[in-house]
């Protein structure tokens, strides 16, 4: 896709569009009631098991990480469509996503550590299968405060933009 070709183009339909979409502080007791529900592991789940284990420290499940990514990007995608219903741009639908690719928990993410996450438009192609509908692949990231990489993946989702 070519922003040229439309000014009105969704920059995130754009390739190369970075965009810092919010951060998450990850805390003690969040962060034990999220692994006590979904990954009771004991280094998410006891400081003092936390720290007879490989992290020395009480650490957030990569799943945990990555959920809080999605609740970031569903509030800044949320704050992104209003932005432009108040300007008058078309909204684009979004459907499902039909999966993600090369998801890597680099470091761990500690109590107090906080995440700062991000995504960029790696492409956006109209999709074979569905006429109207468009393919968007996306990097997604988080870099925690000392800005080291802590997670990748990357998503791939369906748009529709109004013609």
């Amino acid at each position: 896709m070519n922003a040229a070709i439309d000014p009105q183009l969704p920059c995130f339909m754009v390739p190369g569009t970075k965009a810092e979409i919010g951060c998450h502080t990850f805390e003690a007791e969040e962060t034990i009631r999220f692994a006590s529900a979904f990954d009771p592991q004991p280094f998410h789940l006891d400081e003092n098991a936390a720290k007879a284990s490989v992290f020395g420290r009480l650490s957030a499940s990569g799943w945990h990480t990555v959920s809080v990514w999605m609740r970031k990007q569903r509030d800044h995608h949320a704050k992104s469509m209003a932005e432009r219903a108040a300007t008058g741009l078309p909204i684009p639908e979004f459907g499902p996503s039909p999966g993600f690719t090369n998801l890597k928990w680099l470091k761990p993410v500690f109590t107090g550590d906080t995440i700062t996450y991000f995504n960029e438009t790696i492409s956006c192609r109209a999709s074979q299968s569905k006429p109207g509908w468009y393919v968007l692949t996306a990097r997604q990231s988080g870099k925690n405060q000392d800005n080291e990489l802590v997670m990748t993946f990357e998503s791939v989702g369906l748009l529709k933009y109004p013609a």
